[in-house]
C-alpha cells in the first residue's frame, strides 16, 4: 500500500549510512527535524530467537537489519499499524502482542519515535513478501548482528532481561533469603539490598547467596562497591540515585549489567545519557517502604519511561499482578519486596 511521507517499511530510516558512522556533519536543528512514528514487530519464537528483516535493494538503507514494521499513519493507533505493516511484509496475522520498549533516534534529517512491541503469538505462513531476507536471531546476538541499524539496540537491551526484579528484604537473614528463592519467579533479578550491613558482613552474604540463586537460574544484583561486585561474580550492579547523579555516567570498573534507581523524570534522562542498562522508577503507588514519598502514579510512570532508551521497571507498591499495567506503560516490568517475600 502506497503511503505519504516515506514509503511502507522505510521505518523513518533516511541517511542510514550517515547515521551509523556517526556523521553528524549536517544535522539540522532538533526544531527543523521532522518526526516520524513507527511500529516494529519483534516476532519471538518458543526457542526465544527474534526475527530480523534484511531490507531489499531499492529501499534506504538497502542490506541493513531492523525489526519488521513501518509508518503510523496519521489516527493510526500503534497496535493497529503493527497488524497492518506485519501483514503486509510477512504476510502473518498477530495473535499475541503487547508493548516491548518506546524509544527515539535521531537520523541526520529526521527523528523516528518507534513503538516496539513483541509478538508472541501469529498465524500464517511467514515469509519475505517485499522478497527481503529473514534471519531468526538468539537476542544475545543482536548487539553483534552486522549491518544492524541502530533502531535494534533498545529492543535488544529489553529482551535481555526479564520483566521481574525482585530486592530482597532489607532486615532480612541470609538464611530466609535462601530459604525463598524457590518461590521467585523463574530467571528474575534479585537485588541484594541489605542496608544495615557493613562492607564485610555483606560481602560474606554475597558469597553465600550468589551459589543458591545461580542454582534456581536468578541474576544476582548486587549494591556497594561495582568493581567488587564485578569480582564476587555477580550478574550486575545497582546504583542509588544519588550515586548515579554523582558519577554521572555508567561504572568502568563493574559487572556488564548495570541499573539504577530513580524518583522522578529528570533522574530517569540523566541515568538514561549516563549509559546505565535499566532503571527502576517509583514510588508508582504508596509503599510501606518509601512513607513519605507522594506516588508518581501510572500516568506519570508511563510519560517519564517512553523515550528515554533503556528498560525501566516500576517500583512501588506494585508486584506481579501489575506487569499488564507495566508493560502497557511501555515499562520492562514490575520490580519490589513485599509482593515476592509473604512467609
Amino acid at each position: 500500500m502506497k503511503k505519504s511521507g516515506i514509503g511502507k517499511g522505510e521505518s523513518g530510516i533516511v541517511e542510514a549510512a550517515d547515521a551509523v558512522a556517526g556523521d553528524d556533519s549536517r544535522v539540522p536543528s532538533a526544531d527543523s527535524r521532522p518526526t516520524i512514528h513507527v511500529a516494529c514487530g519483534v516476532l519471538q519464537r518458543a526457542s526465544g530467537e527474534v526475527l530480523l528483516a534484511q531490507r531489499p535493494d531499492g529501499k534506504i538503507a538497502a542490506g541493513w537489519w531492523e525489526f519488521p514494521g513501518g509508518k503510523i499513519e496519521d489516527g493510526e493507533a500503534p497496535r493497529a499499524a503493527l497488524l497492518r505493516e506485519l501483514e503486509e511484509e510477512l504476510g502473518v496475522q498477530i495473535d499475541d502482542a503487547r508493548p516491548l520498549i518506546r524509544y527515539r533516534h535521531d537520523y541526520s534529517n529526521r527523528t523516528v519515535m518507534l513503538d516496539s512491541w513483541l509478538v508472541s503469538g501469529y498465524s500464517g505462513a511467514l515469509h519475505g513478501r517485499e522478497g527481503q531476507a529473514l534471519a531468526w536471531v538468539a537476542p544475545e546476538r543482536l548487539h553483534a548482528w552486522p549491518r544492524s541499524l541502530p533502531t535494534v539496540a533498545p529492543s535488544a537491551r529489553a529482551l535481555l532481561l526479564p520483566n521481574q526484579y525482585v530486592f530482597t528484604p532489607p532486615a532480612a537473614s541470609v538464611e530466609r533469603i535462601v530459604h525463598g528463592l524457590a518461590r521467585l519467579p523463574p530467571g528474575c533479578l534479585l537485588r541484594l539490598r541489605l542496608p544495615a550491613l557493613d562492607e564485610v558482613a555483606y560481602r560474606e552474604a554475597a558469597r553465600r547467596l550468589l551459589p543458591p540463586a545461580r542454582a534456581q537460574g536468578l541474576r544476582v544484583v548486587l549494591d556497594r562497591d561495582p568493581a567488587e561486585a564485578q569480582a564476587l561474580g555477580a550478574d550486575g550492579w545497582h546504583a542509588s540515585e544519588a550515586a548515579a547523579l554523582r558519577l554521572g555516567a555508567r561504572a568502568e570498573r563493574g559487572p556488564a549489567l548495570q541499573l539504577a534507581s530513580c524518583h522522578d523524570a529528570d533522574s530517569l534522562r540523566r541515568v538514561a545519557a549516563a549509559g546505565f542498562d535499566a532503571a527502576v522508577l517509583g514510588t508508582v503507588r504508596p509503599s510501606a517502604s518509601h512513607p513519605g514519598r507522594a506516588a508518581l502514579g501510572w500516568d506519570a510512570f508511563a510519560a517519564a519511561a517512553q523515550y528515554v532508551g533503556i528498560p525501566v521497571y516500576a517500583i512501588g507498591g506494585v508486584g506481579p499482578a501489575d506487569l499488564g499495567r507495566a508493560f502497557d506503560a511501555y515499562g520492562q516490568g514490575v520490580a519490589g519486596i513485599s509482593a515476592y517475600w509473604r512467609d
